[in-house]
């Protein structure tokens, strides 16, 4: 804001600049020669004579000329400014007189007018701009390193402004949404932690019945092999419900590591598929890759639009990094009431083994060794149609690699 001030500063000063300079210059121009006024009534007289003679003009209709004077000996003989002009081989001289305060007032006056009305709509532009757009945006210029910070309990105020408006709104969208994912976040922590406590609690029973069994053998104390078979099987028994409690712990924490949320509802198969279009086909042509979508036609689908996008970016962002960069296809087909939308990508370096862990997280296949990522893009993907009442699978053939996302129409 300090910046379009000084802005505003300057334009201010340069309007009161051009102000200055043009009255300045009408000031001290010489409007009488400059306007001239008086020859056009001169002419009119001098025709007027030639025509008619020097009798038949009357000067109480002139505003200019004052006096026409036939060449004599008093031609030359006035103080008045004159025009000499020659009519029929005779010479006349035309005492004319003007106003030049009057019409320098009005001059300056019109371009004053002008200079102002156009000073002013500049003037009412920025000013628009700094009340409009300027002012608004500088309240949200803090938003971004508040909710870098972790700041996300203070709401944004809701603006109908038209230029920011749904910014605003999309702004405090995200930080609600930020601070319901770290509020899962925390109560996903400390139930793990506190499922934790508990099984580490719960082993220590078993683990301490075990260490006295042993002390027991070690110390000679069970001579009968019976009893010594039937300490043996307790210890067994207590390995068991250890390592089921170890199972648990491995369980609790690989489950529920993402949140998945996805909001049920209908959306046109367009939406979706012009969503991923607008984006993929200029990305995609950036780094010279074919991009291709069939023909298909519109319809209802079962599901949630946002959730259905990230699936299907999951998949083609897939297909960008581990095929060879050619070709890249969106086909389309219908099978028992579920439109079936298949991605496909030349270059598939995959192995068929490999092919069916995939969708599994962090699985990274032999062909990703030198590619950055998590190996969370098709689980994210499988876990998200399953939500939403559809599928994800995978397969192979003729070198190309197709993941197919199966959603169920209206």
């Amino acid at each position: 804001m300090k910046a379009f001030n000084r802005i505003l500063a300057v334009v201010l000063a340069a309007i009161s600049m051009v102000f200055i300079g043009a009255d300045a210059w009408l000031l001290t121009t010489n409007l009488k020669e400059s306007g001239r006024p008086y020859r056009v009534e001169i002419s009119r007289i001098a025709r007027t004579i030639e025509e008619k003679g020097p009798d038949s003009v009357d000067l109480s209709a002139c505003e200019y000329v004052t006096h026409i004077e036939l060449c004599g000996d008093q031609f030359y003989n006035t103080s008045s400014d004159y025009v000499i002009q020659e009519i029929d081989g005779r010479l006349y001289r035309f005492d004319y007189t003007v106003s030049p305060q009057a019409d320098r007032t009005n001059i300056i006056l019109s371009v004053n007018i002008f200079l102002g009305i156009m000073a002013g709509v500049m003037l009412a532009v920025m000013l628009y701009i700094r009340q409009k757009i300027i002012r608004p945006f500088e309240h949200l210029t803090d938003v971004p390193y508040e909710l870098s910070k972790g700041n996300l309990s203070a709401p944004i105020k809701e603006s109908k402004n038209r230029f920011f408006g749904r910014f605003i709104w999309g702004v405090d969208l995200l930080r609600e949404n930020m601070e319901e994912q770290k509020q899962r976040e925390l109560n996903l922590q400390r139930d793990k932690k506190m499922l934790l406590l508990s099984l580490s609690h719960d082993i220590k029973t078993p683990l301490s019945a075990i260490k006295l069994y042993a002390k027991a053998l070690s110390k000679g104390l069970y001579d009968d092999k019976e009893k010594q078979l039937e300490i043996a099987e307790k210890i067994s028994a207590k390995t068991d419900e250890i390592e089921s409690y170890i199972s648990q712990i491995i369980t609790a924490s690989r489950e529920d590591f993402l949140s998945l949320d996805v909001k049920m509802g209908e959306f046109y198969l367009s939406e979706l598929i012009s969503s991923i279009y607008d984006y993929y086909s200029e990305k995609l042509k950036l780094i010279h890759t074919a991009f291709s979508v069939e023909n298909y036609t519109n319809c209802l689908l079962n599901g949630d639009l946002d959730r259905s996008i990230e699936v299907l970016q999951n998949v083609i962002e897939n297909a960008v990094k581990y095929g060879d960069g050619k070709h890249i296809a969106v086909a389309f087909s219908e099978e028992d009431g579920c439109i079936l939308i298949a991605v496909k990508n030349s270059g598939c370096t995959l192995n068929d083994v490999e092919l069916p862990h995939v969708f599994e997280s962090f699985w990274r296949g032999t062909n990703a060794e030198h590619i950055k990522g998590s190996g969370l893009g098709l689980y994210i993907g499988r876990q998200l149609m399953r939500k939403m009442n559809g599928e994800l699978f995978a397969e192979i053939k003729d070198g190309y690699m197709t993941i197919t996302a199966v959603f169920g129409k209206v």
